[in-house]
C-alpha cells in the first residue's frame, strides 16, 4: 500500500482532507485518528504534525506526504517538492524596528528570531550574512520588544500585526509559500509504488484542474462559430454539434472559473444563447 503523510491540525489539515476526499479517497472522521486504511485505493494516510512529515519523508518510512514548502526546506529533510497543490499560501519575511535595516545584507552581526530556523539561516548564508538565528514558536514579533532579537523573520498576510507591533518589512520575500506534495529526493523509479504515486498524482492534478475550470454550453449561429470558438477554445478544442433548427450549433467547451461570468456575457452579445456552465467533480488531462 501506498504510505502518505497528512498533516494532523493547523491551516494545512482541512484543506488537504478536502482535496484527498475531492480525489476520492477516504478521510477520517474522528480527529484523534491517527492511521487509516483506505483499503478500496491501496493507500493508507498517516496523520502527523505537520512540521514532521518531511522528516518521515525524507526517511524513507512514509512514501509521500502534504506540507508547506516552507516546512520542507526548514526541515533540511531529504525530500522534495513534486506537485503544488494550490492551498495554505504564504510569504515568509524579514521585519524590525524602522531604520535597523534596509535589505539582508544589513543583517551582519545582528541576532533574527524565527520559528523557521533552518530556512532562514540557510536564507543568511545564501546572501553570505554572518548573523545569530534564535528560534522561537508562536507570535515572534515581540522577540524585538523584549531584546531578544533586532530582527525577526515570519509569515505575514496583511502586514497589520507587524505595523501593530511598529515593526516594518524588510527587502524581499525570503519565500514564497503554499501546499505541496513531497517525497524522498530521487524516489522513484519503474516499481509498483512508483505508479501508484503517479496515480496518486494524477487524482490531485484532476483535481487541481476541476477546481480551477466549469464546463460551459451554448447555442449559436452556425455563422458565428468561429468568433464564439475564439472565446472557448478549450484546452485542445471544444465539442460541436449540429441542432434540430438548421443554422445552429450546441458548443460544449471547458473554461477558467474566473472568466466564466466574462466569457458568457461575450457570447451573449455574440449572439448565442442557452449559456449554461456546470461544475466539475473529476478529470483527467
Amino acid at each position: 500500500m501506498l504510505r502518505i503523510a497528512v498533516p494532523n491540525k493547523g491551516s494545512l489539515s482541512e484543506p488537504a482532507s478536502a482535496m484527498l476526499h475531492e480525489a476520492g479517497y477516504q478521510q477520517r472522521k474522528d480527529r484523534r485518528e491517527l492511521v487509516l486504511s483506505d483499503t478500496e485505493n491501496e493507500v493508507e494516510f498517516f496523520f502527523l504534525r505537520p512540521r514532521d512529515i518531511a522528516v518521515y519523508v525524507g526517511s524513507g518510512k512514509l512514501d509521500i506526504g502534504i506540507t508547506g514548502r516552507d516546512l520542507l526546506l526548514d526541515s533540511a529533510a531529504d525530500a522534495e517538492e513534486i506537485l503544488q497543490l494550490g492551498f495554505a499560501g504564504s510569504t515568509f519575511r524579514y521585519a524590525a524596528r524602522p531604520g535597523t535595516a534596509s535589505d539582508v545584507s544589513e543583517f551582519e552581526g545582528m541576532t533574527v528570531a524565527t520559528s523557521f530556523p533552518g530556512l532562514v539561516r540557510s536564507h543568511l548564508a545564501e546572501h553570505r550574512v554572518d548573523a545569530s538565528v534564535v528560534r522561537l514558536d508562536g507570535a515572534v514579533e515581540t522577540a524585538i520588544q523584549l531584546g531578544v532579537a533586532e530582527v525577526i523573520a515570519d509569515v505575514v498576510e496583511t502586514g497589520t500585526t507587524l505595523r501593530n507591533a511598529g515593526l516594518e518589512i524588510i527587502s524581499q520575500p525570503i519565500l514564497q509559500s503554499e501546499a505541496v506534495v513531497i517525497r524522498g529526493t530521487g524516489a522513484g523509479g519503474p516499481g509498483g509504488e512508483d505508479s501508484k504515486v503517479q496515480q496518486f498524482l494524477r487524482r490531485m492534478q484532476g483535481v487541481l484542474v476541476a477546481r480551477r475550470y466549469v464546463m460551459m454550453d451554448y447555442d449559436i449561429r452556425a455563422e458565428r462559430l468561429e468568433a464564439a470558438v475564439a472565446l472557448t477554445p478549450g484546452l485542445e478544442s471544444p465539442t460541436v454539434s449540429p441542432l434540430h433548427d438548421q443554422g445552429w450549433v450546441a458548443v460544449r467547451s471547458m473554461v477558467r472559473t474566473k472568466e466564466a461570468q466574462r466569457i458568457m456575457d461575450d457570447l451573449y452579445d455574440l449572439g448565442a444563447r442557452a449559456i449554461l456552465t456546470t461544475g466539475i467533480h473529476a478529470c483527467r488531462l
